[in-house]
């Protein structure tokens, strides 16, 4: 009667799965399965790029309600839930949830395919598709794909130009959130990332992580289109672009284009005549750190050396 009974109930299980995989429909854009109906005209958003709900504070849109509902707690300045570690406030309980693991150093989420691990389960998400390839939010306008709706959202500044984060010591303004808030640490000298091999500290975690790939000689950033390998995730975009040609930086003076952000920067200062690097020893200053560094030799009496077509080496600055 007892084994009866379980076979029934597995059974109706069984059943009730196979019903739940009929309801489930299918993206036409990407193959991802869905629910039902109501899941999937919210999914299709993604790749239509509609967003209905609109702030009434500040018009910014969004694809779903629940999205603008966190938004309008921006406006309110509403920030209820605190960390009992470091008083830092929060709009929700999820993002409070998150930021206790920073002090735990907890990462509960390990990749299958690689070990990696992540505190966030989200995290985890995005990164895994990195292994599976797949690219979801296309970018309108140069048909770039990302894993994330954040990442396409900060690579779609660089076609607008926005930057919505002012500094408010400086009016300097930023088209990344986590931009700003490290170069608020150059007011305040703050360095809170220490090196676990040396004494050398950080203004940022990336940069704390990328030096002690000096000390371990890790390069875990592989080329796809060669078997070269990087210390730094930017070495190998902008390495990549040596295959594809891909010059997504645009003068905003000309129509010169560049492979990355910082020979920009240093392109427009040839319009704008900005030479943000100064001598701290004179008041000559320069458009490229490079030159400040040869520069400061002549007052520092360090010998500089140049090699000649003939092989000889010439000192050009220093004592004799």
């Amino acid at each position: 009667m007892e084994d009866t009974h379980r076979h029934k109930k597995m059974s109706e299980k069984t059943d009730s799965l196979k019903r739940k995989d009929k309801e489930c429909v299918t993206c036409t854009q990407c193959g991802k399965s869905l629910a039902h109906n109501q899941s999937l005209r919210k999914h299709m958003r993604i790749h239509t790029g509609e967003k209905p709900c609109t702030c009434t504070q500040c018009g910014k849109s969004f694809r779903e309600s629940s999205t603008l509902n966190v938004h309008m707690l921006i406006h309110t300045g509403e920030k209820t839930h605190k960390c009992d570690q470091c008083c830092k406030t929060f709009l929700r309980a999820a993002d409070l949830k998150g930021h206790l693991r920073v002090h735990s150093k907890e990462k509960l989420y390990p990749c299958s395919v690689c070990e990696k691990s992540f505190r966030h389960q989200r995290s985890l998400r995005n990164h895994q598709k990195i292994h599976t390839g797949v690219g979801e939010y296309k970018c309108f306008e140069c048909e770039k794909t990302f894993c994330a709706a954040g990442n396409l959202k900060i690579h779609e500044r660089i076609h607008t130009a926005e930057k919505p984060y002012i500094c408010s010591l400086c009016n300097k303004r930023f088209s990344q959130l986590a931009h700003m808030k490290t170069h608020a640490t150059v007011h305040t000298g703050e360095k809170p990332y220490k090196c676990s091999h040396c004494e050398k500290r950080f203004r940022r975690s990336g940069e704390v992580r990328q030096h002690e790939r000096t000390h371990t000689g890790e390069k875990p950033y592989k080329c796809s289109l060669c078997n070269k390998r990087f210390s730094q995730i930017a070495q190998k975009t902008i390495h990549e672009r040596i295959h594809t040609g891909e010059k997504p930086y645009t003068c905003s003076y000309c129509d010169k284009r560049f492979k990355d952000s910082g020979n920009l920067r240093q392109h427009e200062r040839i319009h704008t005549g900005e030479k943000p690097y100064k001598c701290s020893h004179c008041d000559t200053r320069f458009r490229q750190l490079g030159g400040l560094k040869i520069h400061e030799r002549i007052h520092t009496r360090e010998k500089l050396y140049v090699h000649t077509e003939s092989g000889e080496s010439v000192k050009v600055g220093g004592s004799q």
